[in-house]
């Protein structure tokens, strides 16, 4: 697990706190012209070969710097500002991916996926996608009864920023309660009280606060029968 670790390491390092800003938008401007690519990709590769040091394992060094260019390239390439967010996660999921089958090939690794694919763990993804987008459209779909938009139309806010915030909320209560920490989820309430209370202060619409209320309680009701279901079955 150390060589895993080691390549983790140099992937963060290199990716995020060696590649300024300034970097970034060059070589989004120039894509392949650009000399800030592959400054960043032999940057990454030296930081490979500091962490492993170690010169038997010049297929994984090579594998990663060779594959780290490739990939940034081509997202260079296809990239526009409707897909830079999407492909910004393709992206590092790539990097990430070669990192673990890099370590799977060139190590005595006895790593079974079988032994990962448990009844108990199979059942928690379930739970967590299930917190996700089905709950967000479930809701939803609860309050087709009101006119959502007719009460929010003045009420200025971030794009799906309640559908995002919906999602941790629930994704957070279901971890605290699988976890044992049931105050953790009174705290969560609580805080998210607190900051809607403005909200609700200024806007002096009743309409309003029983929609945002109402979507709170179905929210957080969801996630806590779905952490209890959990721990009833596993």
């Amino acid at each position: 697990m150390i060589l895993l670790a080691k390549l983790l390491l140099a992937h963060i390092i290199g990716d995020f706190f060696l590649q300024p800003e300034k970097w970034v938008r060059e070589k989004e401007q120039k894509k392949l012209k650009s000399k800030a690519l592959y400054l960043h990709v032999f940057i990454h590769s030296i930081l490979t070969c500091i962490f492993l040091w170690d010169v038997s394992l010049w297929p994984v060094i090579l594998t990663v710097g060779t594959t780290h260019f490739i990939i940034d390239a081509i997202k260079l390439l296809i990239q526009n500002k409707k897909t830079q967010r999407l492909l910004f996660f393709i992206d590092q999921l790539l990097h990430v991916s070669v990192i673990f089958i890099c370590y799977y090939l060139f190590t005595e690794s006895n790593f079974n996926l079988s032994n990962y694919i448990t009844e108990n763990n199979l059942f928690l993804i379930v739970c967590f996608l299930f917190l996700t987008i089905p709950t967000s459209i479930i809701m939803k779909t609860i309050f087709l009864k009101w006119n959502i938009s007719e009460l929010t139309k003045n009420n200025e806010s971030l794009e799906d920023a309640g559908k995002y915030i919906g999602i941790l909320e629930r994704v957070l209560v279901f971890i605290f309660i699988i976890v044992g920490h049931w105050e953790a989820v009174g705290f969560l309430i609580t805080a998210k009280s607190v900051f809607r209370f403005g909200d609700l202060k200024e806007s002096k619409h009743r309409q309003l606060t029983e929609y945002i209320l109402i979507g709170t309680l179905i929210s957080f009701g969801i996630a806590i029968i779905t952490g209890i279901t959990y721990l009833t079955l596993t």
